[in-house]
């Protein structure tokens, strides 16, 4: 056990699919995976562990922004062995191409800091997505007949955003949307040896000003979890 989970050793596969909201780890170990034992709930972080085709999944939830998920995903990495991490979660579209509910698979990060930018110093570190992962969850996406993105995303520390600059000079460089957590998750993945994506979808578009309500955002995104699945068995 730790400060944070209150598995047993044994509890968390090596492979873990993150949501940010620990309903929609709730929602998603009951829709998708078969005996689905509750591991945690620490301060109402949910976790969940069981089977998909035959593999064994653990989807525990983040929390919102950087600092959160960084304490999850350190304490799942180096107490618990996780070794595949999927960031699972919503985002808000930059591009004008991109569609309400399109898939984003999240190649790079960009960000203003992160909480490693401490351990980088002056160096401006590029964390990406495993290429086996991105290949993987790609093809799946297209077998799937997904609506499918491939490219940078940012990573911001707000969600109150009061930089249109910034927003504006991210959508000038084709960065295709902004979310709060896969950064850290890359560089963490770097950082220990693991292998790291996130899987978005698109629940609000700053562009158009359209977004989903909090319900669809919790329990109706099963293309972005099935997609993360076959990626991580792939």
């Amino acid at each position: 056990m730790t400060a944070h989970i209150r598995a047993r050793k044994g509890q968390i596969a090596e492979t873990v699919l993150m949501p940010g909201d620990p309903l929609r780890a709730k929602w998603a170990a009951e829709t998708f995976l078969r005996n689905a034992e509750l591991v945690n709930d620490v301060r109402g972080m949910l976790g969940f562990t069981g089977t998909w085709q035959g593999n064994v999944v653990t989807i525990h939830g983040s929390g919102m922004g950087m600092p959160s998920l960084s304490i999850y995903a350190n304490e799942l990495i180096t107490q618990y062995g996780a070794k595949t991490l999927i960031r699972i979660g919503s985002t808000g579209a930059m591009q004008s191409h991109v569609k309400m509910r399109d898939v984003i698979l999240a190649q790079t990060a960009s960000s203003i800091s992160t909480p490693s930018s401490g351990i980088f110093r002056e160096v401006n570190f590029a964390p990406c997505a495993d290429f086996g992962l991105l290949r993987a969850a790609y093809d799946a996406a297209q077998a799937k007949g997904s609506a499918v993105h491939v490219g940078g995303i940012y990573s911001s520390d707000v969600f109150y955003d009061e930089r249109p600059d910034l927003n504006e000079m991210m959508t000038r460089h084709g960065i295709l949307a902004v979310e709060m957590e896969a950064a850290e998750l890359y560089n963490l993945a770097a950082r220990h040896g693991c292998r790291a994506l996130a899987v978005l979808t698109v629940s609000d578009h700053l562009l158009t000003g359209e977004e989903l309500p909090a319900s669809d955002r919790q329990t109706s995104f099963g293309d972005m979890v099935e997609i993360a699945l076959e990626a991580a068995f792939a």
